[in-house]
């Protein structure tokens, strides 16, 4: 009897010293372990930090073309002339080292930086102001975690009388609204996620929404469309279903063109494949669907019947060259009816993109081409080889044409100087 006490003392004493060995293999089951604690606190916190950072795309903007990560110096081209984007590393002496999270709220939420200098609104501090506190130290936390680089920022190279800071008290006058987002308490947790992300660190409006002449834009025109300046690409609006209006998309195929780079109804190329491969394709599925919602709901705007095609207005001989074009170069992938191969092969047919008002983006398609983003989920994109040095100006000009007319498409001919203008920005 003894003997099998002891040996059920013994079995007790390896169970509990097994069960401390798990406990010490896994530190999070602890019940009181304050310096792993902590370290697990801040360790969340700058992982959330990077995630928005990620959101807000940050890292494209102060990061140069093969430079070190935030530590700025890329030149920004606007009509005002160049700002280069400061630098953002903890660096003591030429980033943002002794910023405290105060002064870096301070910056996101009112366009002020630390020494008290009006920011110009280049940085989307109009969108950044929605941005909450808990997020803003996450971001903070973040950019003071990463490798320090000493580089000294570079002078804008503004044009007189936009060299003057103080105009642009009047800019934020007319066109800046401080604030954080406040949710809309009539709306879903979903549509509130996807809104505080579209409005604040996504800043999409500032693309799809049309600058004026003092680089400003109005709230009552948001996300309706618009030249984006400098880049000579057209952002389609998101509240016509004429152009890109989301609102006979599935949430799905919105969440994937953000995502993924492609879906069953579009693919993503130009400045959006770029905010797609720095920042979308990292979100959350949860938080990508939110924001697909919230798009999905946008009011629509359009105040006119549909246009029908628009096949009568064009010669029949640059209509004949456009389809020998297209049936030479374009049908193997896009098919002779031009209903494409989705999603691999967008479809043109029926294609809002194909039909807007501007021709910009198929013009530039036609002679640059371009590959859809590679991302997480699709790794190895499809692309479309560039054209200009093959077609002719009348050439280009003639197929882009029959591709936004036929098949009852409703868009408008395309001139050859339309294209020959575009053909001078191709780098040489």
């Amino acid at each position: 009897m003894k003997l099998i006490i002891r040996l059920a003392l013994a079995a007790v004493v390896v169970i509990a010293l097994g069960i401390g060995l798990l406990m010490w293999l896994h530190p999070g089951a602890l019940p009181e372990r304050p310096a792993t604690e902590a370290t697990n606190a801040t360790t969340q916190v700058i992982n959330r930090g990077e995630y928005l950072a990620r959101a807000g795309d940050c890292v494209a903007c102060h990061t140069e073309p093969n430079g070190k990560a935030f530590a700025g110096g890329r030149p920004m081209p606007t009509p005002f002339g160049a700002l280069y984007v400061p630098n953002i590393t903890p660096d003591d002496e030429t980033g943002i080292g002794k910023w405290t999270a105060d002064d870096f709220y301070r910056m996101m939420h009112t366009g002020v930086s630390k020494d008290g200098t009006l920011l110009y609104p280049a940085m989307p501090f109009a969108s950044y102001t929605k941005v909450t506190r808990a997020d803003s130290d996450a971001i903070y936390a973040y950019l003071m975690s990463v490798a320090p680089v000493r580089q000294q920022n570079r002078p804008h190279e503004l044009k007189f009388p936009f060299n003057n800071r103080d105009l642009l008290i009047g800019w934020r006058t007319l066109y800046f609204r401080e604030g954080e987002f406040i949710p809309d308490p009539k709306q879903s947790g979903e549509w509130n996620r996807g809104a505080y992300l579209v409005q604040g660190l996504g800043h999409c409006a500032m693309c799809h929404t049309a600058i004026n002449a003092l680089g400003g834009s109005s709230e009552s025109k948001a996300f309706e469309g618009g030249m984006i300046p400098n880049q000579n690409w057209y952002a389609p609006s998101l509240t016509s279903n004429h152009e890109a209006g989301l609102g006979n998309w599935d949430i799905q195929d919105i969440a994937d063109l953000l995502q993924v780079g492609v879906s069953h109804r579009g693919t993503t190329y130009g400045p959006m494949a770029e905010v797609v491969y720095n920042s979308l394709q990292y979100l959350s599925d949860d938080d990508v669907k939110a924001m697909a919602v919230y798009l999905k709901a946008l009011p629509q705007r359009d105040s006119e019947p549909p246009p029908t095609s628009q096949a009568r207005l064009v010669d029949p001989a640059v209509m004949e060259t456009g389809r020998r074009v297209y049936a030479a170069q374009c049908a193997v992938c896009h098919g002779d009816e031009g209903k494409g191969h989705p999603p691999a092969y967008p479809p043109l047919a029926g294609n809002q993109s194909i039909t807007m008002s501007s021709p910009v983006n198929s013009i530039r398609m036609v002679l640059n081409g371009g590959y859809a983003p590679g991302t997480k989920k699709n790794a190895r994109p499809h692309g479309m080889p560039p054209f200009s040095h093959i077609l002719s100006d009348d050439e280009v000009a003639a197929v882009v044409t029959y591709i936004r007319v036929a098949w009852d498409n409703s868009g408008t001919p395309v001139k050859p100087a339309q294209a020959n203008e575009l053909r001078k920005l191709l780098p040489e």
